[in-house]
């Protein structure tokens, strides 16, 4: 059985805490340290960790896959869409090292409110019921990999995140 099978739960957390590690370390490298990170107590609308910096304050929903994978999309909690610009940040990590290797971003410009979710699809259970259906999940959209923005560099992710367009 595979370590990324069997510790999937550790290694979910494993990459949070990297992530949250590198854009710690970009605040540091700016001089101003700045950053500051929250972990919400209970996840009911779909926010793993809530990250602030520069007056903007985003609502993390965190996505993970291994370099080259064949995922398709991702699913997300429609309550995102009520957080301060909340947003869904799919990283793609190297296999043997755990290296972050490239970032997917979903969401507004900083300081905007997340929009996309309202036309999207309405995701369904994975695991059919008892009599072999699988039933809509009503707060849940899937959300196409063509939709996220592709980054491939913390730096360039930590701007989409924290730096306002005029």
């Amino acid at each position: 059985m595979s370590k990324h099978f069997e510790y999937s739960s550790f290694r979910e957390k494993l990459i949070e805490h990297l992530f949250i590690g590198e854009m710690l370390k970009l605040s540091w490298s700016k001089d101003d340290c700045q950053l500051e990170v929250m972990k919400p107590e209970v996840d009911n609308a779909g926010c793993d960790v809530v990250l602030e910096d520069n007056n903007i304050i985003r609502h993390i929903q965190l996505k993970t896959s291994k370099f080259g994978a064949k995922t398709s999309g991702q699913k997300v909690n429609v309550r995102l869409a009520n957080k301060p610009s909340g947003c869904i940040v799919w990283i793609l990590f190297d296999e043997d090292t755990l290296e972050l290797k490239s970032f997917y971003f979903f969401g507004a410009e900083a300081g905007k409110p997340l929009t996309g979710l309202e036309n999207a699809k309405v995701a369904k259970h994975t695991k059919a019921n008892v009599e072999g259906v699988k039933t809509e999940r009503p707060n849940i959209r899937t959300i196409n990999k063509g939709q996220f923005t592709k980054y491939d560099s913390i730096e360039a992710l930590y701007n989409v995140l924290f730096v306002p367009k005029f």
